[in-house]
């Protein structure tokens, strides 16, 4: 996240954050509530992922093939749903916003794929949403902030155990978290125990985000001999740093210099 200044829109219902859009040098932000950047998009380039969080976020791919499905907590500007829809195509993709106002500010202003067989957008709690989903989603996305800190519902045993049921069984869980909140390291040892342990930390660029990933099953690629070779491949396919990455998780996460432990 970063500071910017913005101008509002109408707010959608006075319990959710007021909306706010701000646009500098070619990047247009979407705000929740203040001046914190939630979201951006380059207007030249849709697709690419500005913020450093969003491309932290990404690191899964580094354990996982092509996913069938992919569910998105928290639909902010899009950057994800344009992402996927660019990189992934054959990925299915819903987007789950609990602010109406959000959706229909990433409808009108940030480019979001056309809504149909391939991506949809779910008015709702995300909390509650996942809930509803049995082992019927590969990975879960989840970037809920609003405009302060990270939403409650979405960093407790319970939802973390209801994303649990909600994933494949190799499914991934990943989460945008911030590095500096007091409570960061409880939400690392809740989502660990639900998770049995099997939890990544990846700093993000810059900013104090880090994005969390957790594993229903062990990933078979945890030697970093075969993880440099994936990032060599991601690199080329998808144009994100893989490799500083990889380098970050090495550094952030328990491994004896030649394999992760997971």
């Amino acid at each position: 996240m970063a500071r910017h200044p913005y101008r509002r829109l109408r707010t959608a219902q006075p319990a959710l954050p007021e909306v706010g859009i701000s646009e500098e040098g070619g990047i247009r932000s979407l705000h929740l509530g203040s001046s914190t950047i939630q979201s951006s998009m380059n207007l030249k380039h849709p697709a690419e992922l500005v913020l450093s969080y969003s491309r932290a976020m990404m690191a899964w791919l580094l354990f996982a093939e092509e996913p069938a499905h992919i569910t998105q907590i928290g639909l902010g500007g899009g950057s994800f749903a344009r992402w996927i829809n660019e990189y992934l195509p054959h990925t299915r993709q819903t987007a789950v916003e609990i602010n109406p106002q959000v959706i229909s500010v990433a409808r009108s202003l940030f480019e979001l794929p056309p809504e149909g067989g391939s991506f949809e957008i779910v008015e709702a709690d995300g909390a509650q949403y996942i809930k509803t989903l049995y082992g019927g989603t590969d990975v879960i996305l989840t970037d809920g902030f609003d405009g302060e800190q990270i939403i409650d519902d979405l960093v407790g045993e319970e939802f973390f155990c209801d994303c649990r049921r909600a994933l494949t069984q190799s499914g991934i869980f990943a989460a945008n978290w911030w590095g500096g909140d007091r409570r960061y390291r409880k939400f690392v040892e809740t989502l660990s125990a639900v998770f049995e342990g099997r939890v990544l930390a990846v700093p993000a660029e810059s900013h104090g985000n880090v994005a969390v990933l957790a594993f229903c099953q062990a990933p078979c690629g945890q030697r970093f001999n075969i993880l440099k070779k994936r990032a060599d491949e991601l690199g080329r396919r998808y144009g994100l740093d893989f490799h500083r990455m990889l380098s970050d998780i090495k550094a952030n996460n328990p491994n004896n210099g030649k394999t992760l432990f997971l």
